[in-house]
């Protein structure tokens, strides 16, 4: 399928998946795909993505994958429990071939519902200024620039240099 074709269809039906074990491996390629695109795999990413179970789910968290018909799982992005009511928005990716699609709107959306069922107050990211769509997503979806966040946690990720926190309704 080409970018001309992606960009023409008409947005699918998303399917939001919770985190089971037979997922995990989904959960660990579609990050390794878009991170090693941009960047190096950093020994932070290794070990939450090689146990998602034991650093994301068992400590509060969540995983959550979009299905798209036809096309199987092709999305994925965790809630990582930071403190008590406090949530990353972490290892968010969608596979190149399901680019343009509007999946990870759709994705982003489910997570910050998600955050709040699990009664998230604070909700924050870490990126880097080179995912530009990605940071206009964000911005769109009610996330803003918060250098406290930078700060507190940007340190987490040697390609960390935006932060932003949830202020959306």
């Amino acid at each position: 399928m080409t970018d001309q074709t992606l960009e023409t269809m008409a947005r699918p039906e998303v399917e939001i998946l919770a985190f089971s074990d037979d997922l995990a491996g989904a959960f660990h390629d579609i990050n390794v795909q878009w991170i090693q695109t941009m960047f190096t795999l950093e020994p932070t990413d290794r070990e939450v993505l090689e146990n998602p179970r034991a650093r994301i789910i068992d400590p509060g968290g969540d995983i959550l994958f979009a299905r798209v018909p036809g096309l199987g799982v092709v999305g994925t992005c965790a809630l990582q429990k930071t403190g008590p009511d406090r949530y990353e928005l972490t290892k968010m990716g969608v596979l190149d071939s399901a680019r343009g699609l509007k999946i990870g709107e759709t994705l982003l959306q489910a997570a910050i519902s998600r955050a709040r069922q699990m009664g998230a107050t604070s909700l924050y990211l870490l990126t880097n200024s080179r995912c530009a769509a990605a940071i206009h997503l964000y911005e769109k979806n009610g996330f803003a620039h918060d250098a406290d966040i930078k700060a507190e946690f940007g340190c987490r990720y040697a390609r960390c240099d935006v932060a932003m926190r949830y202020c959306g309704d």
